[in-house]
């Protein structure tokens, strides 16, 4: 591992020995209760520390799976019984999953492991690349590879009893009522598609043979038809076959590439571009991928790049987008063996509605070249059978999560001018149906110009009678009419927000090729929700029709991962706390209290740790504003520490987090726990932002809340540091240009001179960064041109000449996110001006560090210089010599 350091001075480079002990601990410590002498967390005690992941509950509630991952990589699965608290280990299991509420299946590298929880006998099944269990029938189905693409599919019941196998088995598919699978095979160059009927004696029936693969199975919604694709051995992906069988008339259809060619044209060949064949609900039409056929290179030619000025899109954002620009959805009548182009080159962005007899087409180019990230466009509504094409909303926004169908196919959602709407396709009426509700349906809790945003839709009832919304705090039930809208929830009088449970980390509604789909919501089984609130606290709620059941919810800890049994009668969630390690707890339903169930990292116990608090603040400004502040371990009131800033938009929500000492993981490659076991405080500050001088607002914010700890009288006021990563590093690098209120400074992949980053490309996506200055994270509002005074008050090399704090950068010369010439720049001016700086270059890093001997020793270095800076420790030889 090579890393390059720059200073005023030459760096030698120095070799960074790596080494990694894990301790894994599956019990706790036989001295649990006893008065032990705590002591202070070292780095050779990080490895001891794993992270906490539930899995599965089973359905009654009975038994529980979670798993401790390590940086090690020697993990474990665990399966507990809920009742006795009884408990199996499986070293390195992964993939957990209750086939029944009494089989338990897990992977290692022995292959599928099968166990009877009830006798705890298990049994193992090598090679096993996929299994499935149909409830219905009764059978599992188990995929032993014998090489890489064939296997042989076993199907025997839960005792063990195989009841048939079939060899040379490529892929296989269960069909929606789990009675039928739909499976591939390849014997001795023969391939087939067969159908098993499990409900009939195991009654097998083969659709077809030939000589080219199959692939991309799938099944129509209600079981009464299949497709499939099949290639030419000869030609390959250039000659694909769709195929397709009803299981009603036992007829299969085939559409081949000259099929296709007598109704669309000889430029375009059948994909196989990742998207699934799919079988439309009546059973009329299979829509499948067509892309252009590829135009041969003329080798004569030169390779030379031309970036016309009045192109739609830059160059490089054209040829990222060309395989999806140049891909179009087809519609196969398999009655009439005719093909119908749906997208084109014209209009290339599609989704379907519910039903998919229409489709909703656009073009992501036509109001380029623009500087939003997604950009608007003109939406037409395509009737595919007669072909009638018209336009539904004009100018209107790209975001799919902006304009969705809803599941039965008839309505069109969309969100305009601050407001729901609804289109009914049969009345061809457009309703605004939030407009006369108090409530805002709309935000900007982000501070982005020119930014308005929905809060989210969630999904339709049943029969498509109401759709649920979302606002600041609530969820609401709305006919399509907009003439009734109820509050399903009562979050505001509470101050608590309410949202789908695990909204954060998910997209609601399924994928529908270029958006979404909304799904059917059942109140009567319920919803689970997410209940949370400014101060730190957090649960889950049950709604129903009748009621919003709390079911969990603390206001000290941090909740999460939620499951519950069937009935609902019990439930399994993780708690954690920022001096609280994640625990598995379980409660029930009238139970006043729950029990735990597993605590990780029991070893914290033997150290001393801190602790997190919020704490009020105001900028300059008069607003009120909230900050974390973590404790040192060891805190002794009589005593006064040091203290480091870590900056980053608003963080006061991870106030209830735990963080892993680590030197691998962290925010922004900065650990928090880190520092608070080796006596430092930090501060973490929520920031708010002025459009148009973000870098000024964001230093106001922290020198505001770094004055209101110092006002405390917990740290010398003279050891403060400060850091950031990403956007965190830019804040950094521009708030150690406007006050010399600390001591070293710390920053990672930083923007430093917001001019050239504007004009720059974002090599991860070919776009231009322009979008994030004029409606995202850089909060500019306008462009470079129209307000260069801005740009340049909130650039930190316009300011360069007035830093006094010694800072230490940090970039990946790979940087696809942030240009890394931007550190470069800062450095430059630095040097150039002779001031204290060294900066850290990770050869083939990107915008954060993946390599585990870099990621140690950038936590190596951070330490050293914020310990040598902020505690007046000796300074190791790469900083004497590049200060000094």
């Amino acid at each position: 591992m090579k890393i390059q350091c720059y200073s005023n001075n030459r760096l030698p480079r120095r070799k960074v020995s790596f080494f990694l002990v894990l301790i894994l601990q599956l019990v706790a410590c036989s001295l649990w209760g006893q008065a032990l002498q705590k002591k202070v967390l070292t780095e050779s005690d990080y490895p001891k520390w794993g992270q906490l992941q539930l899995y599965k509950l089973n359905t009654t509630g009975q038994w529980v799976s979670y798993g401790m991952s390590y940086e090690s990589g020697l993990d474990t699965l665990f399966l507990t019984n809920t009742k006795s608290l009884k408990t199996f280990a499986f070293p390195l299991g992964k993939r957990a999953d209750f086939i029944t509420q009494d089989c338990f299946a897990y992977y290692t590298t022995e292959g599928l492991h099968l166990m009877n929880v009830k006798t705890g006998k298990q049994e193992i099944v090598p090679h096993a690349t996929q299994y499935l269990y149909t409830t219905k029938a009764k059978r599992l189905l188990i995929l032993v590879k014998e090489s890489k693409n064939e296997g042989t599919l076993h199907i025997r019941d839960l005792s063990g009893t195989i009841q048939e196998q079939i060899t040379g088995v490529t892929e296989f598919l269960i069909d929606p009522s789990e009675k039928i699978i739909l499976y591939a095979t390849s014997i001795q160059e023969q391939n087939c598609m067969n159908i098993l009927e499990l409900s009939h004696s195991n009654r097998k029936i083969t659709i077809c043979k030939g000589l080219g693969t199959y692939r991309n199975l799938t099944w129509h919604i209600e079981s009464k038809a299949v497709a499939f694709m099949q290639n030419n051995p000869d030609t390959g992906s250039l000659d694909n076959t769709i195929s397709y069988y009803s299981l009603v008339n036992k007829k299969l259809y085939n559409y081949t590439q000259s099929d296709m060619q007598k109704s669309l044209g000889d430029t375009l060949l059948i994909s196989n571009p990742g998207r699934k064949l799919r079988i439309s609900d009546d059973l009329k039409k299979v829509f499948f991928v067509v892309k252009s056929k590829p135009i041969p290179k003329n080798s004569q030619n030169s390779n030379v790049q031309i970036w016309n000025g009045n192109a739609k899109w830059v160059y490089p954002m054209e040829e990222k987008q060309k395989p999806f620009q140049e891909s179009y959805l087809t519609a196969w009548f398999p009655f009439q063996n005719q093909g119908k182009l749906i997208s084109s080159s014209f209009l290339p962005k599609i989704l379907l509605n519910g039903d998919q007899k229409y489709a909703l087409l656009s073009n992501e180019k036509q109001y380029e070249p623009q500087f939003a990230y997604e950009s608007p466009r003109d939406f037409y509504l395509l009737n595919i059978s007669t072909g009638n094409n018209k336009l539904l909303l004009k100018n209107h926004s790209g975001y799919n999560s902006y304009t969705i169908s809803s599941p039965k196919g008839r309505y069109i959602t969309y969100f305009k001018e601050k407001n729901w709407w609804v289109y009914d396709i049969a009345k061809n009426r457009h309703i605004n149906i939030t407009e006369n509700i108090r409530q805002p349906f709309f935000h900007n809790e982000k501070e982005h110009p020119n930014n308005i945003n929905a809060y989210p839709a969630l999904g339709w009832t049943m029969q498509e009678k109401e759709i649920i919304l979302c606002d600041q705090y609530d969820l609401w039930a709305i006919t399509p009419d907009g003439s009734s809208a109820r509050r399903l929830t009562k979050g505001r009088e509470m101050q608590t927000k309410f949202r789908l449970a695990g909204y954060s980390s998910m997209f609601t509604g399924k994928e529908n090729y270029d958006g979404r789909i909304d799904e059917i919501i059942d109140l009567k089984t319920g919803l689970l929700l997410e209940a949370s609130n400014k101060l730190g606290g957090s649960g889950y709620y049950r709604l129903t029709s009748d009621s919003n059941e709390k079911i969990i919810f603390s206001n000290g800890t941090a909740l999460d991962q939620l499951m519950q049994s069937d009935k609902g009668n019990t439930f399994v969630y993780r708690e954690q706390d920022y001096d609280l390690s994640p625990r598995l707890m379980l409660g029930g339903k009238g139970e006043k209290s729950s029990k735990i169930i597993y605590q990780s990292n029991p070893q914290q116990k033997h150290f001393f740790w801190g602790k997190s608090i919020l704490i009020p603040y105001q900028n300059s400004k008069g607003q009120a504003l909230q900050a974390i502040l973590y404790y040192p371990a060891k805190y002794d009131s009589l005593k006064k520490y040091p203290m480091v800033v870590y900056v980053y938009e608003k963080l006061s929500q991870h106030l209830n987090k735990y963080i892993n000492p680590s030197q691998y993981i962290g925010d922004g490659q900065f650990n928090i726990s880190t520092f608070t076991t080796q006596d430092y405080f930090v501060l973490a500050p929520d920031i708010s932002y002025e459009i148009g001088n973000v870098g000024v607002s964001a230093t106001d914010c922290v020198v505001s809340a770094t004055r209101e700890v110092i006002a405390k009288k917990l740290i010398f006021p003279n050891k403060i540091g400060i850091t950031g990563h990403s956007f965190g590093g830019y804040e950094t690098d521009f708030i150690i240009t406007q006050t010399n209120l600390f001591a070293a400074a710390v920053a990672g992949s930083a923007a430093t001179d917001m001019s050239s980053l504007y004009l720059t490309i974002g090599w991860n996506n070919g776009r231009p960064d322009m979008w994030r200055f004029e409606n995202q994270q850089w909060r500019m509002g306008k462009s470079l041109f129209e307000d260069q005074a801005g740009y340049n008050r909130n650039s930190p090399i316009m300011h360069v000449d007035n830093i006094t704090t010694p800072l230490l950068s940090w970039t990946g010369d790979n940087d696809m996110q942030v240009n890394w010439n931007q550190s470069i720049e800062f450095y430059l001016a630095l040097r150039r001006l002779k001031k204290q700086h060294i900066m850290l270059l990770y050869p083939k890093e990107g915008h954060t560090l993946e390599v585990k001997q870099n990621q140690k020793d950038l936590h190596v270095r951070i330490h050293e210089w914020f310990d040598y800076h902020l505690k007046d420790s000796p300074a190791p030889s790469w900083i004497s010599k590049g200060l000094k």
